[in-house]
């Protein structure tokens, strides 16, 4: 059977962990390879501030606090997302506003943000599915004209760019997943990252339950105590340590991923615009191959060609029914405009095997039993 992922592994993950253990002595938060993995991305991807988190839910749950997100707010996102991006601002109180995406990228539909805007409005959630990014200029000067913050869910988008910019870095706020599905893991975790350093020192205290011990360690002041709102969202040395020995070799991984996705995009260049869809990714933008998906004609299609993959051993998954339609969607959130897009796309869209161990023999395998499949549909 070709599973759908493989958690990654480079080489030095167990090598790292033990020296966690044995030699740092050091297993709770923020130790040696905890400012490690900081230091790093705070260097590649130019960012003022980069604070590992528990997950890239506590990354987002960190960044609605940081915006300030009470009773009543409100905040528009897209539906077509993990249930994550809107619970960390729905446990604040946030009524969310859902708008519908463009077809080819599978982002929110920038030209519909501002007719959801209102004077409740607070925060406009940008998700930059499959690491392809959402049209951030746009965004930007919305957010910018209506004084709104601007939060990137960039669970998928670690190395992305837009623009040359890396994702997670244009916003108020970025968090990035480490979740074992992603191209750089440590099982569980993730990262906020901070563009305006007047929001570092706030985004530290939350982090360390609401104290500031972070300036406790700095010698700032001569004990901490509690001084804010906050919780536990330091990761374990362990999952650091694991984390470090990937992002040692994320441009390694990065490589080997594109390898493949590029492989399906080759392989399956014939069927697209006749059978299927393939991604679509606009030339301002650079991807990290997080994902290959196809869309179907129509969800049945769909249903059909997952029983013919499984028959075939090969496990293939869809994601996201869309938040507006969920029973909790109803409950804390509406949709502003028509759905013209979301739920039909949604239901078209299949998720081919993509992880860091994957052979390209087993791609061109894949793409040999899609043939088969649209040839015998013939």
């Amino acid at each position: 059977m070709i599973v759908f992922n493989i958690p990654p592994i480079v080489g030095k993950e167990v090598e790292y962990i033990q020296k966690a253990i044995l030699i740092n002595k050091k297993l709770s938060g923020d130790g040696p390879f905890t400012k490690l993995c900081s230091q790093w991305m705070e260097e590649k991807f130019e960012s003022s501030k980069v604070l590992l988190t528990t997950s890239c839910t506590s990354a987002l749950e960190m960044s609605a606090i940081l915006c300030d997100i009470k009773e009543g707010d409100e905040v528009i996102a897209p539906s077509f997302t993990f249930v994550s991006t809107v619970n960390a601002f729905v446990l604040r109180g946030a009524k969310m506003v859902f708008i519908d995406i463009r077809p080819d990228t599978m982002n929110m539909d920038e030209s519909l943000i501002e007719a959801a805007i209102t004077d409740k409005t607070k925060v406009i959630v940008v998700v930059h599915y499959a690491g392809v990014a959402c049209e951030m200029d746009t965004v930007m000067e919305i957010a910018q004209r209506h004084s709104l913050k601007v939060v990137e869910d960039a669970a998928q988008g670690v190395m992305s760019t837009y623009k040359g910019q890396f994702l997670g870095t244009i916003g108020d706020y970025g968090t990035y997943s480490f979740h074992e599905t992603k191209n750089y893991s440590c099982g569980e975790g993730g990262a906020l990252l901070i563009r305006d350093h007047e929001n570092i020192e706030r985004a530290e205290i939350i982090r360390e339950k609401g104290t500031n011990r972070s300036r406790f360690f700095r010698g700032q002041v001569d004990k901490y105590t509690w001084v804010d709102m906050g919780s536990s969202y330091l990761p374990s040395e362990i999952n650091a340590a694991y984390l470090s020995a990937q992002l040692e070799s994320a441009d390694i991984i990065n490589q080997k991923r594109l390898s493949l996705w590029n492989r399906y995009w080759n392989g399956l260049l014939d069927l697209n615009g006749t059978v299927i869809e393939l991604p679509y990714i606009p030339e301002h933008c650079t991807h990290n191959g997080h994902m290959f998906y196809i869309k179907c004609k129509d969800l049945d299609e769909r249903t059909e060609l997952i029983q013919y993959l499984k028959e075939n051993e090969i496990m293939a998954v869809f994601h996201y029914i869309p938040l507006h339609s969920a029973e909790a969607g109803l409950r804390f959130g509406r949709f502003a405009g028509v759905d013209r897009y979301t739920t039909v796309e949604s239901e078209r869209l299949l998720r081919l095997p993509l992880f860091y161990e994957l052979e390209l023999t087993q791609v061109d395998y894949i793409i040999k039993k899609l043939h088969e499949f649209y040839s015998e549909k013939r």
